[in-house]
């Protein structure tokens, strides 16, 4: 008699700490791809403050070369000011793309000059932009997958039920500028 009653007891116990093991699970998984969702954006915001040191510099060299070139030169300044100040991952992508088009444009601007193509300093500079552009790639690209892998996570059954419970809020992704306006930079003096 006392065995018919404990043996669905347990059974229920059972049943309720398995249910609490996965949810457990479910919560501690989302958590993990949240931070490194996290980890992903400062390997971005690192690259960025590479580029963002490295502007002034290349800024100042082109300078040297090129002065009369001051509404170029202030473009590329005026971005590296945006991105610094950016606090979201979508400012964040608005300024980059900004930064991008600019140094496009000083790069266009630096074609002009062969003694400054041929400049030393110019050209470890560019090397080196070059080196942190591909790492931005990289990073943007690693980015993208946590968020994607968070996001999915969040919007499907069971995960949908815990983010609902906790609070966890899709991520934005770190998207390059619009199509139409990946066409090559036109230049004219």
């Amino acid at each position: 008699m006392l065995a018919a009653i404990l043996v669905p007891i347990i059974v229920v116990i059972v049943i309720i700490v398995i249910i609490l093991l996965a949810g457990v699970g479910i919560y501690n998984g989302i958590v993990t791809m949240r931070n490194r969702i996290d980890n992903a954006w400062s390997q971005i915001d690192v690259q960025l403050r590479k580029r963002y040191d490295l502007i002034p510099n290349l800024v100042e060299t082109v300078k040297g070369y090129a002065a009369h070139e001051k509404e170029t030169l202030e473009k590329v300044i005026a971005a590296r000011g945006l991105g610094m100040q950016a606090q979201t991952v979508e400012d964040s992508a608005k300024a980059s793309n900004m930064i991008t088009g600019t140094l496009k444009t000083l790069f266009a601007v630096a074609e002009q000059y062969p003694n400054l193509k041929a400049d030393q300093h110019f050209t470890k500079m560019m090397e080196e932009l070059q080196g942190i552009e591909s790492n931005i790639a990289y990073a943007r690209q690693f980015y993208n997958d946590t968020v994607l892998s968070y996001n999915t996570r969040i919007q499907t059954f069971p995960g949908n039920i815990f983010a609902g419970w906790f609070k966890f809020i899709a991520k934005q992704y770190f998207e390059i500028e619009e199509p139409e306006a990946r066409g090559p930079v036109k230049v004219q003096f």
